[in-house]
């Protein structure tokens, strides 16, 4: 498999999975582009990627800002040419968008101590959806041009957020379900255009965003994670490696020439597990 000369652009590129996708495809030859909000992850990340041979560029950028995407498109443009491969990988919760509790409790609907059902605000709700939704779309509005008739392939993020929401996170299980709703309508719409569009489902991984979540302070698991390994058939985490064949088989056009508007689910079983 090789994907020699493309260029590819990936957003979120400084986080864990994102990171790994991007020097997985720069390993098989392609000039990767990465696009953060935080410069120095993407910056670090680039700089590996050229230690190892690899040819990569990076872009400090918010994925919200339309404008800010398109003069970054432009300067792409001029460095390595048009773009033949998509990831949107920005995307995450927030805590501000969590609920203290799963399930509701008598009197939640009064409560201002702890983050309920009834007082998540409005606009943390917003941000948390918009990154994850909006965040896919306007980087596929922008780049999506270059692809046109051109073979292109586009590769969202989704999760398992999207098939079982999960407690306590309702703005980022929605949007998650929004993004795999976006990639099979963006899939019909290209369909003649020359360009596939498919997701990846990662289950659970261990990264930055989530590692408060999963483990105490003192390294032990926390009940969500017994209750996430308790319901993962596998019974363990996922490595973020463990990503890169499915990736790697969806971006190559030989591989996958004919696959357009799934979503692969990677997650050792939990979507497969009824409980029982």
């Amino acid at each position: 498999m090789s994907l020699k000369n493309k260029v590819a652009v990936i957003t979120g590129a400084g986080g864990v999975l994102c990171s790994v996708f991007a020097k997985a495809l720069a390993k098989q030859g392609a000039k990767v582009v990465l696009l953060g909000l935080h410069e120095e992850n993407v910056k670090r990340v680039a700089g590996e990627i050229v230690a190892d041979g690899g040819e990569a560029l990076y872009y400090e950028c918010n994925v919200l800002d339309k404008s800010a995407l398109e003069r970054t498109h432009d300067d792409i443009l001029n460095k390595f040419g048009k773009c033949d491969i998509l990831i949107n990988g920005a995307g995450g919760n927030n805590p501000r968008a969590t609920t203290t509790n799963e399930y509701y409790e008598i009197g939640d609907e009064d409560r201002n101590d702890i983050k309920t059902f009834f007082n998540l605000d409005k606009e943390d709700f917003d941000f948390v959806f918009s990154l994850n939704l909006t965040g896919t779309l306007l980087p596929t509005q922008v780049f999506a041009r270059d692809m046109l008739q051109a073979d292109g392939v586009i590769l969202n993020v989704s999760s398992m957020n999207a098939i079982k929401p999960l407690t306590k996170i309702p703005a980022y299980s929605s949007a998650k379900s929004a993004v795999t709703n976006l990639t099979e309508w963006l899939a019909v719409h290209f369909a003649n255009a020359g360009i596939r569009v498919n997701a990846i489902a990662p289950g659970f991984f261990v990264t930055k965003q989530n590692q408060a979540l999963l483990f105490n302070e003192d390294g032990t698991p926390t009940k969500r994670t017994e209750k996430i390994l308790n319901a993962t058939p596998m019974r363990r985490f996922g490595k973020p490696e463990e990503l890169i064949g499915t990736l790697l088989w969806l971006c190559d056009n030989e591989a996958s020439g004919f696959i357009t508007g799934i979503t692969v689910a990677v997650d050792g079983g939990f979507s497969a597990y009824s409980g029982v």
